[in-house]
């Protein structure tokens, strides 16, 4: 996803990329319980390269911070979220013996002087080790003699929590933990003594990578705590990391195309690349929490809670063609720990398996049938390497749009749809080129770099491709360059915008080598023609649908320390916008329409629903209570699904894990679905499903189509359609 042909840096990107690191060994000696952490130590490289990243990043940050005493104690705070967010590994006295570096880790920065950060490293590490050690000795001795019929509960939400005074209290804790992992497994429909064989080779897995630490993990845990210090999106790669990274860039690896991230003890599924691998098997979807691996058919599922993020996605990982079982527990399913096991097939994850693609959608409107075309952009991407050699066939977001426009033009369209959901970024030239397609020349971004200066890019092609009506629908998971030409097309009034707030990633990172590893440093802001920036805030919908996407914890307003959302002056006069005094109008007849939609219905009460479940921050010990709500949650869910079904004149489901059609999903039957928190595709497109299938129509787009049609007839004083320019 690099930006070319920009005054800025050759290595500039945008869009949301996460990715793993370090292969798994072959075999990792046995650890007894007890074995006392061997602390690591810092080595000389690290040294220097630890003065090469403050230098980049006190002279090159977007943000001019200053190395002092509060950039130290920032650096301290944020170590501490990064390793124990929850507070049940550190204790009081620890924390206490951290704070004499609270006004000294500037002072070691500066010096290249990694001991304090080692010394934090290394004790957070032991205490892992003494309740690891804890767990293995209580699933010995105790767990036998567990009993799930008091009142006890657990508290889930820990963040707030004061650190444990002693090792006593971290010992109720981690019983309590234990006992609610032994109760999901039990409401699995696991026998007991298969649980303590699990929970027992699970514990001593993660004791065992405990005491494989190497000072690389230990250096770039602190390192990421300094570089987070600045903004969320300014990251500091190991060597292997960095090798990682490269594979996202080139997007070519082969696997099954899901972006991940450790949540706790899980390894938990942030979003999946459109048109991969699991994208397309329809059985994995963000908020999935992996908790077991196993390779082909009928491989060992290896149980991978507590293990590395690195390790879990080597496992992972494989040929093409060869297949990888996952075990899952749903996102949706926060209490009862059922889990199930799905089976991919792996491939080879492609740039070209990610391009636009079109449909033509049929809209009734007052008794007749419109057609709206509509296309879908799960990134913007370009084949550089095909553009440098002057592929004539070679691919791109605005190339490939503008063949499907001219087929669609031919199919007699009566209005256009951009469909952005879910569409991470990309290419920053290609949302400019892609924008183009639709205005005249002129402005489309602004770019303000560190030191105040303003880039204005833009479009300098005058062809308009195509000037009739269309929409832009969009997404919490919508970013970066998808911003950038929503916002553009939302500045210039020609087009509405639709759907969700987007994600507000309004930052530019460059990529800087080091002596061990890279640097990824956010060094430039983007503005939207109107002169408001994109970061923190994102596009605001002209009309807004309803999402179970959680924007405390989903976006850039959710992250920490994240860049603040601001304005510059207006690359040009936003004055005359067409679309603004019409929207009131649109919002009423998009409200008296979807009131009694059943999706929209669906949509409402899920979300509440969902609110509800999330709102619960203690979960009950007791086996009794624990069945029972499983059972209420199920039959409400299942309640929901079949009322939306019942009024859409459709086969009603017998139970809410229904293999024959996914409840939660059918709310947008797309590729994209809002079915879980962290809003990422998840439905599988057409051509997964078998020619006899019918394809439940996507909600949102049709209400989408209807709007777009409003506006049409608001817009043309004589009957017709008419374009929105």
């Amino acid at each position: 996803m690099r930006i070319l042909g920009l005054s800025l840096t050759r290595s500039l990107f945008i869009g949301l990329i996460t990715f793993a690191t370090i292969a798994v060994n072959a075999s990792i000696p046995e650890i007894k319980p007890g074995t006392p952490f061997t602390p690591l130590e810092p080595t000389r490289e690290e040294s220097i390269t630890t003065q090469q990243v403050m230098s980049n990043l006190l002279r090159g940050h977007y943000e001019r911070k200053r190395l002092n005493d509060d950039l130290s104690s920032q650096v301290l705070d944020t170590l501490l979220d990064d390793i124990d967010s929850t507070h049940s590994y550190l204790l009081q006295s620890d924390v206490k013996d951290f704070e004499q570096f609270r006004k000294t880790l500037d002072e070691a920065l500066s010096r290249g002087n990694m001991k304090p950060a080692f010394y934090i490293y290394n004790r957070f590490q032991q205490r892992v080790n003494e309740r690891l050690s804890f767990l293995l000795s209580e699933l010995k001795e105790n767990a036998g003699k567990y009993t799930f019929d008091s009142d006890e509960t657990l508290n889930l939400d820990r963040e707030e929590q004061p650190w444990a005074t002693n090792a006593r209290e971290l010992n109720d804790l981690w019983r309590k933990r234990l006992k609610n992992s032994i109760l999901n497994l039990r409401l699995a429909g696991k026998e007991d003594d298969a649980i303590i064989e699990l929970l027992t080779k699970r514990y001593q897995n993660q004791l065992n990578r405990v005491h494989q630490s190497k000072p690389v993990d230990a250096y770039q845990t602190f390192m990421n705590a300094v570089t987070r210090s600045f903004d969320p999106h300014t990251q500091y790669f190991s060597p292997r990391n960095s090798e990682n990274f490269n594979i996202n860039m080139s997007l070519k690896l082969q696997g099954i195309g899901a972006v991940l991230q450790t949540e706790d003890e899980h390894t938990k599924v942030v979003r999946l690349v459109p048109g991969g691998p699991a994208a397309k098997a329809d059985n994995l979807e963000p908020e999935d929490k992996i908790v077991g691996v196993g390779q082909d058919k009928d491989g060992e599922i290896i149980d991978v809670v507590g293990w590395r993020l690195d390790e879990v996605v080597d496992l992972i990982r494989g040929p093409k063609n060869s297949t990888v079982r996952l075990e899952i527990i749903q996102g949706n399913d926060s209490t009862s720990g059922d889990s199930k096991i799905i089976a991919i097939t792996r491939d080879e994850v492609k740039l070209e398996e990610q391009s636009a693609q079109k449909e033509v959608i049929e809209v009734i409107d007052n008794g007749e049938t419109r057609r709206i075309g509509v296309i879908d952009i799960p990134t913007f991407y370009i084949d550089f390497q095909g553009r440098m050699e002057n592929r004539p066939d070679y691919r791109s977001t605005t190339r490939d749009v503008r063949r499907l426009i001219t087929e669609l033009q031919e199919e007699n369209i009566d209005g256009l749809m951009i469909d952005l959901r879910s569409n991470g970024g990309g290419s920053l030239e290609e949302a400019i080129n892609l924008t183009g397609l639709f205005i005249p020349t002129g402005p489309v971004v602004q770019v303000r770099g560190a030191r105040g200066n303003v880039e204005v890019l833009q479009d300098l092609d005058p062809e308009v491709l195509y000037s009739g009506p269309m929409t832009v629908v969009v997404n919490r998971l919508s970013a970066s360059a998808s911003e950038i030409f929503a916002g553009a097309i939302q500045d210039y009034g020609r087009g509405l915008v639709i759907g969700g707030q987007t994600f507000g990633k309004g930052t530019v990172q460059s990529l800087r080598p080091l002596t061990e590893g890279q640097l990824k440093i956010t060094q430039a802001k983007f503005y939207r023609v109107s002169g408001e920036s994109t970061q923190h805030q994102g596009v605001i919908p002209d009309i807004m649908f309803p999402s179970l996407f959680d924007k405390e914890k989903i976006g850039e307003s959710a992250l920490t320390l994240a860049l603040p959302w601001d304005t510059i002056k207006p690359a040009r006069d936003m004055k005359n916008n067409p679309i603004t005094s019409k929207i009131p109008q649109l919002r009423d007849l998009h409200n008296v329409r979807i009131e009694d939609n059943p999706d929209f219905i669906f949509m409402r009460e899920q979300k509440d629903l969902v609110t509800e479940m999330r709102g619960k921050t203690e979960v009950s010990l007791n086996e009794k209570v624990r069945r029972s709500e499983r059972e209420v949650n199920d039959e409400r869910r299942l309640a929901l699904e079949n009322k939306r079904r019942l009024a859409k004149g459709m086969p009603v489901l017998d139970s809410i894990n229904d293999d024959t059609d996914k409840a939660e999903d059918k709310q947008n039957s797309s590729k994209k679905s809002e079915s879980s928190d962290d809003e990422i595709e998840g439905v599988a497109d057409a051509d997964t499903k078998n020619a006899d299938d019918e394809k439940e129509p996507d909600a949102m787009l049709q209400e989408a189509g209807h709007i777009l049609l409003d506006y049409m007839k608001l817009s043309s004083p004589a009957p017709g359609m008419t374009a929105l320019r």
